[in-house]
């Protein structure tokens, strides 16, 4: 993926990527990884160190042990070569991670990688958090570059990034480059070009301890970090347009930092989200007027049913041009949490005056006893929960903020905690254009809401609220897109 760095953080010079790995499920041989790069690769590399045996990450059969983040069924498969030899291929669409289920410390990888085309581009994430960073299809993580596009240099004769062994820090990771980079990135430019064009095979070997990484092409080692945050993660391989195959992908186990290193040193931990959009409307159904019942046609109908020209996916995104009806999933759910991310796009409705509201989800007043107003710009959307266009999380301009309930806000029948509860403590939205992010829980008739990591509505009691039902992405007359829409369940008694 070739994504560049401003000075201090990391930014994307090119917005793409599928990244994924896991450990087999599998009884694989153990061993030592091999002291020679593996048949089709001919340069030697250094011995391993000592630590557990090394395992595979690969079947060779199915992908037990990997979990595709945010890509559809056909992003990754397992096919053989002409020789009967199994690998894993990416299609390169959509963009996005397939990751490992457990993750790691510290650890030595081999694998051997082939782009199909000679402008082929992925890569390979280690220490990941499990779910992509806000809208983003990528993972906070480092990412060691798999790539063959050329060499990328600037007015000013600096070479930027290269196609051939690049590491670097993205989306809140750190590093240190083991080379100071030419404008100051957290990003190691390799030593040498070693990589072999489309059509042949690579082989890489990645060892990553204690907070530093060293990457070895084709037997030479080019390039390398220190001073990583996260140490402890993840690994990924990455989809980013064109077709890749990964085979021969092998782990050896180090032993872990001691003394062991802090909460705040390792990723995110793998809560059991899954995504519901995976960059197809396969599994999403449009209507209008609120969701079909479950033992209806139109709950199980196939997605070619959806959209029209209204609602499209463009590679990772899910956009809305405001014009059709509501989308809902075809799934139901009962008790469950939920992440969605979304943004604002195109031109607003046009400017309106909306009321502040009080603490009481009542209308705030002037000293003359008018209502407090704002001049927004009009945008209107939402997350209909459990089949109900009542229990909405709402998507606006308002004053308050996103997140508030107004199906329950506005019932004048509603105990007045209820109305309370069903408004905004604050309004943590993110600036129009930019990405938010909710993650909503709905546990019995409770909701809470985040938005942007900012709680915004804190136990909200929502009675008569249906037990079970799909969730629906409101139409309202405004274009908005949304991306990494992830569920998970909760079982009885969380």
């Amino acid at each position: 993926m070739m994504r560049c760095s401003v000075t201090g953080a990391c930014a994307i010079a090119m917005c793409c990527a599928v990244a994924a790995s896991a450990v087999s499920r599998s009884a694989p041989q153990g061993g030592a990884l091999p002291s020679r790069v593996p048949s089709g690769s001919a340069e030697a590399v250094a011995p391993p160190a000592a630590g557990l045996a090394a395992v595979s990450l690969f079947n060779g059969t199915d992908l037990s042990g990997w979990i595709n983040v945010n890509g559809s069924p056909a992003t990754w498969t397992v096919k053989k070569d002409e020789k009967g030899e199994p690998y894993i291929l990416c299609s390169g669409v959509p963009t996005g991670v397939l990751r490992t289920e457990r993750a790691y410390e510290n650890f030595i990888l081999e694998m051997e990688w082939m782009h199909e085309h000679e402008l082929g581009n992925a890569g390979l994430f280690v220490w990941s958090d499990p779910l992509c960073a806000r809208g983003v299809p990528f993972t906070r993580s480092v990412e060691v570059q798999v790539m063959l596009t050329p060499d990328y240099v600037d007015g000013q004769g600096r070479t930027l990034y290269t196609g051939h062994g690049d590491i670097f820090s993205i989306h809140g990771a750190r590093m240190t480059p083991e080379r100071p980079h030419p404008t100051g990135w957290e990003r190691c430019l390799p030593s040498e070009r070693r990589t072999r064009g489309a059509g042949q095979w690579n082989h890489y070997r990645v060892t990553c301890r204690d907070g530093t990484i060293a990457l070895e092409v084709n037997g030479a080692k080019v390039s390398g970090g220190t001073g990583i945050t996260p140490r402890a993660g993840y690994i990924c391989l990455e989809s980013e347009g064109t077709p890749v195959r990964f085979r021969r992908i092998r782990i050896q186990e180090l032993p872990p930092a001691e003394p062991p290193i802090a909460a705040d040193q390792r990723a995110a931990e793998d809560e059991g989200f899954r995504a519901i959009f995976d960059g197809t409307l396969g599994g999403w159904v449009e209507r209008g007027g609120g969701a079909p019942p479950a033992s209806s046609p139109a709950a199980g109908s196939a997605a070619g049913t959806v959209g029209g020209s209204h609602w499209t996916v463009r590679d990772w995104i899910l956009a809305f041009d405001g014009k059709g009806k509501d989308l809902w999933s075809e799934r139901s759910f009962r008790d469950f949490e939920m992440i969605a991310d979304w943004r604002w796009v195109g031109d607003h409705q046009g400017e309106a005056q909306r009321p502040h509201f009080s603490a009481d989800g009542t209308e705030a007043r002037n000293p003359d006893g008018s209502v407090r107003t704002a001049t927004v710009g009009e945008r209107d959307s939402g997350i209909y929960l459990r089949g109900s266009t009542k229990s909405q999380v709402n998507m606006w301009m308002w004053p308050c903020g996103s997140g508030e309930v107004w199906g329950y806000r506005t019932d004048a029948g509603m105990p007045p905690e209820v109305r309370a509860a069903c408004t905004p403590k604050v309004a943590a939205d993110a600036p129009v254009g930019e990405w938010n992010r909710f993650r909503i829980r709905m546990k019995g008739d409770v909701l809470d809401v985040w938005l942007n990591g900012t709680q915004v509505i804190e136990s909200a009691t929502l009675p008569g609220v249906p037990a079970e039902g799909p969730i629906g992405l409101q139409s309202h007359g405004s274009a908005v897109e949304f991306a990494n829409i992830y569920v998970r369940e909760l079982p009885p008694g969380t």
